[in-house]
């Protein structure tokens, strides 16, 4: 039974709550000035920490006790290691200290590492985040205290997605701080926020079973388009089935416990497809609740005999998942990217904005890499995801505003005078002033920006940890500048905002981003069209870019190597699984029914010829012919698609993509009941 009340939202937390019940009042005040205001860990205070972490845990029902880190796998990782102490024969005692607590050594030899240490270099370290709480794991026989950490390699090289976010988070917030200087705030609060919807797909498990193609690559390679789809638009926002509702309850009352502020619910464009969206939160929590609204989705399926799939294009023809991103920054309480009411406000909020107009238009590249995988190249470019094509949407009246600094000048007859910096105010900006646009990969909406390119399944530090090193740098510049100019600050400022708008206004585009014109106006223009993962991280390569990650000490030169060679040797062995998995299902589950179906057709058409029938002679004769055009068609297009995985993933791509048209087209030929795979209209709409 649900519990309905606010009493267990963060029940599962070592939260502020928990943290002033278990542990002494002083040690209390330490660690929460850490975890609110990222202030250094004291370290004579972890084994206070860590005995009243251990109580609230046990008092949960949690035996054991795990460091909770993301590896460069996209997922989570963790060792359970119980709180039992042996203290003589045949007795024990529950004991954590510390420095069981402050870090832990874990076997790092099959984690993802780009060369960063050898295979037979077995350590590595996981490392308190004090800014992330801790919190329980529930299973049916008992509870796992989880500790959300950084995990490095043995030389301190990061090897996991936490720790270059928060080197990122550390240098937005550094260049944030100088920027309001020099509007006279000093020494206030900086967060910097998230808020990650989350698409996912849900199937009944019976259906998953019999598909091994979704088993093992979490996507269907084969698969006949139904009559009815999307096509009617029916089932975005509409009324929710009873058990993808109760599915959807339980999930929520687990990530209430969790302290995950999750919000919105709802039926996505797709048949079979779903979004969760939680309220924003400090990025680094936001990372980390992300990863958690994943495995609990997937956990609660499989409670309600269901499979929730997350990869970005699970079925073909049909809407993908993304993972769309809202960020935004405060300074003590107020949204910097909020237009404010006042001149001052304006004045703050037209730098920021310029400098993020400036971050994306330098950095496309490096967005474009930070989302690229080779789900998400199935995604972007159609079906309301974005293309690959980086681009920045305003909207109407923030667009022009933009036109009237760049040229100083109205752009209506207001009977207002042209704009000046801090002291005109801006025209009223409502939070929704125009309509979205579906394929914007980056657009302002309201009073954060939203970046719609993250893939469903990716952990979107990567990203954030793009976005923030960007904005960094950029504001940085934007500082440099009003460091070298004198005169009045809001003149100056006027002017520098004005060539920057000049500079960098071709990143702004508010069209439709799926058009074939744009295409060609993009490359124009000289925005990069990276169109797969391929491409998309060769901006690695890039001497610029790695002196930029370096310069924010966010990657050093071995950690973005690294991370290059983990994603090109991913993005291969990915597309080298599909190719295997397809050519398995093609042989040893199709060929065969294909083959059975012709020869049964033969048999018959043999026997009505041998006892003189005519009747229907044309229509078995006709099937049988298609039938065995696609058997030798299937026999060829096999034996190519062999031969390509062994090659390069383009070679394997095509090939599947050629099977694959062989393959629909018998799926539609062959006796409904013999087809060896649970087809789109029964995965799609049963559930």
């Amino acid at each position: 039974m649900i519990d309905t009340s606010l009493k267990t939202y963060g029940e599962d937390v070592f939260s502020e709550r928990e943290i002033r019940q278990y542990l002494p009042k002083t040690t209390a005040a330490k660690l929460i000035a850490t975890m609110r205001d990222g202030k250094s860990m004291d370290p004579s205070i972890a084994d206070a920490v860590a005995h009243g972490m251990k109580e609230w845990a046990l008092a949960k029902g949690a035996t054991h006790f795990t460091h909770w880190f993301q590896p460069m796998t996209g997922g989570t990782a963790e060792k359970h290691d119980s709180f039992l102490e042996p203290t003589g024969l045949a007795q024990a005692m529950y004991k954590f200290s510390g420095k069981n607590l402050i870090g832990g050594e874990a076997d790092a030899s099959s984690f993802p590492s780009g060369g960063l240490r050898s295979t037979f270099e077995a350590r590595g370290y996981t490392a308190w985040d004090p800014t992330s709480p801790a919190f329980i794991k529930r299973h049916e026989n008992g509870a796992t205290l989880c500790i959300p950490t950084a995990f490095c390699a043995y030389t301190g090289a990061a090897l996991d997605m936490k720790t270059p976010l928060l080197r990122s988070i550390q240098a937005v917030k550094r260049a944030v701080e100088r920027l309001m200087n020099k509007f006279g705030s000093h020494g206030k609060h900086i967060d910097i926020t998230l808020g990650a919807e989350q698409e996912y797909f849900l199937i009944d498990r019976a259906f998953y079973l019999k598909r091994p193609d979704l088993l093992q690559t979490g996507r269907t390679v084969f698969g006949a388009a139904p009559a009815k789809h999307q096509q009617l638009d029916d089932h975005y926002y509409g009324s929710i089935r009873p058990r993808i509702l109760k599915f959807m309850s339980e999930a929520e009352d687990a990530l209430w416990r969790l302290g995950v502020p999750a919000k919105t619910r709802h039926n996505e464009v797709a048949p079979a497809q779903f979004e969760l969206a939680p309220m924003f939160e400090d990025i680094n929590l936001a990372v980390d609740h992300n990863m958690l609204i994943m495995e609990v989705l997937r956990l609660t399926a499989e409670a309600n005999g269901l499979v929730c799939l997350l990869h970005e294009k699970p079925f073909e023809g049909v809407n993908g998942s993304g993972k769309h991103c809202n960020w935004s920054i405060a300074y003590g309480g107020r949204n910097l990217l909020s237009p404010g009411d006042n001149p001052r406000d304006n004045a703050i909020f037209l730098t920021f904005l310029s400098a993020v107009i400036r971050a994306v238009d330098l950095h496309a590249d490096l967005l474009r890499m930070s989302v690229a995988s080779a789900g998400n190249d199935h995604r972007l470019g159609a079906h309301e995801a974005p293309p690959a094509i980086i681009s920045i949407f305003l909207g109407d009246e923030l667009s022009a505003v933009m036109k009237e600094i760049e040229t100083g000048k109205t752009a209506k007859k207001t009977g207002r005078t042209a704009m000046k910096i801090g002291v005109d105010t801006l025209p009223p900006i409502p939070r929704d002033a125009t309509d979205r646009n579906r394929t914007s990969p980056f657009a302002f909406t309201g009073n954060k920006f939203e970046f719609r390119a993250p893939g469903s399944s990716q952990n979107c530090a990567a990203s954030q940890m793009v976005l923030n090193t960007i904005v960094a740098e950029s504001i940085d510049a934007i500082c440099d500048k009003l460091d070298a100019l004198g005169g009045d600050f809001n003149e100056e400022l006027q002017k520098l905002l004005q060539r920057l708008i000049r500079k960098h206004k071709r990143v702004l585009f508010s069209g439709d981003g799926y058009a074939a014109d744009w295409q060609k106006e993009a490359a124009e223009r000289g925005l990069p069209n990276l169109k797969d993962t391929p491409a998309a991280i060769e901006p690695l390569d890039n001497p610029a870019n790695r002196a930029l990650f370096a310069k924010y000490g966010v990657l050093d030169e071995n950690e973005i190597i690294s991370r290059r060679e983990i994603a090109a040797e991913g993005y291969a062995n990915r597309i080298r699984i599909e190719g295997r998995v397809a050519l398995e299902i093609a042989r040893s589950m199709v060929r065969p029914v294909v083959a059975d179906e012709f020869s049964r057709l033969a048999t018959a058409i043999g026997q009505a010829r041998k006892d003189g029938l005519k009747a229907g002679l044309r229509g078995l004769g006709a099937l049988s012919q298609k039938l065995g055009a696609g058997l030798d068609d299937l026999h060829v297009k096999c034996e190519r698609l062999e031969k390509a995985i062994d090659s390069t993933p383009g070679k394997t791509i095509a090939a599947m993509e050629d099977l694959r048209r062989t393959v629909d087209r018998l799926e539609l030929l062959v006796d409904d009941h013999r087809w060896p795979l649970p087809k789109y209209r029964q995965m799609l709409f049963i559930y």
